[in-house]
């Protein structure tokens, strides 16, 4: 099995037309790697020395914080990704610093105000909507760290519009590197109940303001004062941005309501385990990630250049790699996931097990399908794209709705493994449709 993986991957890395993503992918996929590995042992110490109630808290603030920054920052952390190049090709450093400076205020306005309105109604979300009125400061504290979230989000963003690659890497691994770092120094000299919540908040803090100091000193670096600067009114960024909000929202109602709705129907300790059996099942996920944010710009050069051919060889290339480095590390998460969730967790998670092998079955089908989302989007079926990630999250809530009252986690993985399944085969059909041929990579198969 490791001379086959180890053949496969050879020949993927030796061909020269797939060099450049796998290139562009080598800082990503490390920085994923550690942040990833960061993350296990930050959750292993909170449910270890916090328990799992507190790692439930955790989960749910973060669900909260991550819902509330989708519509704080507005779709602008990925059209920065397109505005920022385009300005420093077409006018200036410095054209596309002001125009980095006009969202960033938009957005620390737009984070500022709907902080507000979520610490004045911080009692009412933790009663009503959570039913946990006991987590009403925790909620209003999150309320205070809305605007650093957003920071965080448009700034990682930002220095990839750059191209500040290793800084791109350094942006990723630092929140959970700070969280981990402040919550062993809170834990080995002022332990308390609350230390979790506090150390995720500063870590954000922290992060976002080391973002905004580096996009500062990265752009004054470029910038000379004969520059052509071209002005552009915040309803254009919006038209721009808009779009992409949707298709933002739609990924996180499907990958957090789940969570979200554990947290209104079951207990905090559920909600730990179900959290616990979703990062494992996403281990595979950074390098999902690493490949996409390569092989994105990749199918768009491709596409508008017409090379529809090499397109797909592109894509197909990137599917394969994403099979052989993913699919072996699902296989043992099945397998040995149960043993593997007592070691790191304690025999108390072992009952998040089926839940963790319903959501790999999902990452199986995503992973087959290789990147069905970034090649719609890239080749202008961007409406399409948004459409079944609608219908999928619609699906989404209302398995989750039908399902967690009577199987709890068992139904949170389900209705989260239904939905990854359906807009995955869905757009892989699409494509198979439209352009006689598919994207998607399965040994003997396709």
């Amino acid at each position: 099995m490791l001379s086959i993986l180890k053949r496969k991957i050879n020949n993927l890395t030796s061909d020269k037309k797939f060099s450049e993503v796998l290139t562009g992918s080598a800082w990503a996929l490390a920085a994923r790697v550690i942040t990833t590995g960061l993350g296990l042992v930050l959750s292993v110490l909170v449910v270890r020395l916090y328990g799992a109630e507190m790692m439930g808290v955790l989960a749910v603030l973060q669900s909260f914080l991550g819902l509330a920054t989708i519509f704080t920052v507005l779709g602008t952390n990925t059209s920065i990704l397109r505005l920022i190049p385009e300005h420093l090709a077409k006018y200036s450093p410095s054209s596309a610093f002001k125009l980095y400076r006009k969202t960033q205020c938009m957005v620390i306005g737009v984070s500022l105000f709907t902080g507000s309105l979520f610490f004045l109604g911080a009692h009412f979300i933790a009663g009503k909507v959570f039913s946990k009125p006991h987590l009403s400061f925790y909620f209003a504290l999150a309320a205070v760290f809305v605007v650093f979230q957003s920071l965080v989000l448009l700034n990682t963003q930002a220095v990839r519009g750059l191209k500040l690659i290793r800084v791109f890497a350094f942006m990723q691994v630092l929140p959970t590197a700070a969280n981990l770092t402040f919550l062993v120094f809170l834990t080995v000299f002022f332990f308390a109940r609350e230390n979790p919540v506090y150390t995720l908040f500063a870590s954000l803090a922290i992060t976002g303001i080391v973002g905004w100091v580096i996009m500062e000193y990265a752009f004054k670096k470029r910038m000379h004062p004969d520059d052509s600067v071209k002005s552009v009114p915040f309803r254009e960024i919006l038209s721009i941005s808009l779009p992409m909000l949707m298709t933002s929202t739609m990924t996180f109602v499907i990958g957090q309501t789940g969570v979200i709705m554990l947290g209104m129907f079951r207990s905090e300790a559920e909600v730990g385990y179900y959290s616990v059996a979703v990062r494992m099942a996403t281990l595979t996920t950074f390098v999902l990630s690493a490949i996409n944010s390569m092989a994105a710009p990749k199918f768009s050069e491709l596409f508008q250049s017409d090379k529809m051919e090499e397109l797909f060889y592109v894509a197909k290339k990137s599917s394969k790699l994403i099979f052989w480095t993913t699919v072996p590390l699902l296989m043992f998460l099945m397998v040995m996931g149960k043993s593997l969730l007592s070691f790191l967790f304690g025999s108390e998670f072992t009952v998040a097990y089926w839940a963790m092998f319903f959501l790999v079955l999902g990452q199986f089908v995503n992973s087959i399908s290789g990147s069905t989302g970034y090649f719609m989007n890239m080749t202008g079926s961007q409406i399409v794209f948004q459409n079944v990630m609608v219908v999928a999250a619609f699906l989404n809530v209302i398995l989750n709705l039908l399902l967690i009252p009577d199987l709890g986690i068992y139904g949170a993985a389900l209705a989260g493994m239904s939905s990854l399944v359906f807009w995955n085969v869905y757009l892989l059909i699409y494509i198979k449709r439209k352009y006689g041929t598919t994207i998607g990579y399965l040994p003997l198969i396709c």
